[in-house]
């Protein structure tokens, strides 16, 4: 018996590109994974610090060199006056408006938080705030032009 036998084979091909909205989607869905990440290391008393790679050029010799650096992460949560902890989600530096003029989501606790992200990763999965999100890259796309 052959062992490609056991395997479903179909004749598939693999997109050249993505839609621009399942672009957006994804840049969204990876924030919120960085979130995410954050907010269980914070829960765990640990902290979260992902690496990226950057070239950086030596003065001296002006040769470039690839280094491992921390990568800056803003927490989108904050504690307000009454106690409560509000989660924004945000597609670069703007804020998405979630429904029609409430822009953040107010939880009791931080214990909250991780659950919280979690509805808001699926919400961005499923397409639910897509329009929300063209939105605010609409106007991101805006600033650039003359």
């Amino acid at each position: 018996m052959s062992a490609l036998a056991d395997l479903k084979l179909v004749a598939a091909k693999k997109p050249t590109h993505l839609s621009p909205v399942v672009i957006r989607r994804n840049k969204v869905i990876d924030r919120l994974h960085e979130q995410l990440e954050m907010a269980k290391a914070r829960q765990e008393g640990r902290t979260y610090a992902p690496t990226r790679m950057r070239s950086v050029k030596n003065a001296e010799t002006g040769v470039k060199t690839t280094i491992e650096t921390t990568k800056r992460l803003k927490q989108w949560w904050w504690v307000t006056d009454n106690g409560k902890v509000c989660v924004s989600l945000r597609y670069g530096a703007k804020i998405i408006e979630i429904v029609k003029g409430k822009t953040a989501v107010e939880l009791a606790s931080e214990k909250e938080l991780v659950a919280t992200l979690e509805i808001l990763k699926q919400a961005v999965e499923s397409g639910e705030l897509d329009a929300q999100i063209e939105a605010v890259a609409g106007t991101a796309r805006n600033g650039f032009r003359k």
